[in-house]
């Protein structure tokens, strides 16, 4: 099995309306749901490699204090307490103290030194989790940070995570653009996201995950017809692929790349 720790492996969404956000992500990403059980009141959605995130409402506490719908993801921990005092020590900081979810696992809610927000997790389940093949559908290609404090979020991920710096791409008036890797690799086909300075138009400091979709154009007009908004492209990016940056109706932030049909 792939080993987690230090990478980030479930991506989950807190909505205001979960069965309009299943029913929404089914058809552009064509992800299928089960319910995770257990009195959990939770969607598992899984892509062509299995389980990849999941799904769920708004707790009524966070909602009271102007939680809006966002997408978040979980970084692999073998011990949270431990990483949480380690994090926090390195200019992170503790947004939920960590806790224990029955028949999940011990988790925590982060934030990097500049302001993003991150989850811990430790599983209870002995069992591991194979990381999907790159570019695999309904699955996770590309990790992007919208950095509130650049300079210490690259230094903070790289030493407590032990990811690798790529390429820093220059992107004039937005500064650099820092790929990275999960796995500690510096090779271009190793990385797995980046990072830049958070634009002026987000409101605050985010991580962005691209769904992979086998078709950027057709999955571009199911989330129009499904009433999201789309921010920005489809764009082609290095390697080939097209993106597209958007929210889905309830008004989450997520993106999606793919590539796109040879015309002719």
């Amino acid at each position: 099995m792939t080993d987690l720790n230090g990478r980030f492996f479930w991506y989950e969404l807190m909505t205001s309306d979960p069965a309009a956000a299943l029913a929404f992500y089914g058809d552009v990403v064509g992800w299928t749901a089960q319910a995770f059980g257990g009195g959990h009141d939770y969607q598992v959605v899984s892509g062509s490699a299995g389980p990849t995130g999941g799904i769920m409402a708004i707790p009524a506490e966070a909602a009271a204090h102007g939680m809006t719908p966002w997408w978040g993801g979980y970084i692999g921990s073998a011990d949270v307490d431990a990483d949480a005092e380690r994090l926090t020590a390195a200019g992170g900081s503790v947004k939920r103290a960590p806790e224990d979810i029955i028949g999940v696992g011990r988790f925590a809610v982060m934030a990097d030194p500049g302001g993003a927000a991150f989850m811990l997790l430790k599983g209870s389940s002995p069992d591991g989790m194979d990381a999907p093949s790159p570019m695999a559908n309904g699955h996770i290609g590309w990790h992007e940070l919208y950095s509130g404090d650049f300079d210490a979020d690259l230094a903070f991920y790289t030493s407590q995570f032990g990811w690798g710096k790529g390429e820093a791409m220059d992107m004039g008036e937005m500064g650099s653009y820092q790929l990275f890797s999960q796995d500690g690799s510096t090779d271009f086909d190793g990385m797995s996201g980046g990072m830049m300075a958070r634009p002026t138009e987000m409101p605050v400091p985010l991580w962005l995950f691209y769904f992979v979709v086998p078709d950027i154009d057709v999955a571009t007009d199911k989330v129009k017809a499904g009433g999201g908004t789309v921010l920005n492209g489809p764009m082609q990016v290095p390697g080939g692929a097209w993106i597209i940056q958007a929210t889905d109706p309830q008004g989450a932030m997520f993106a999606l790349v793919g590539m796109r049909a040879v015309e002719g």
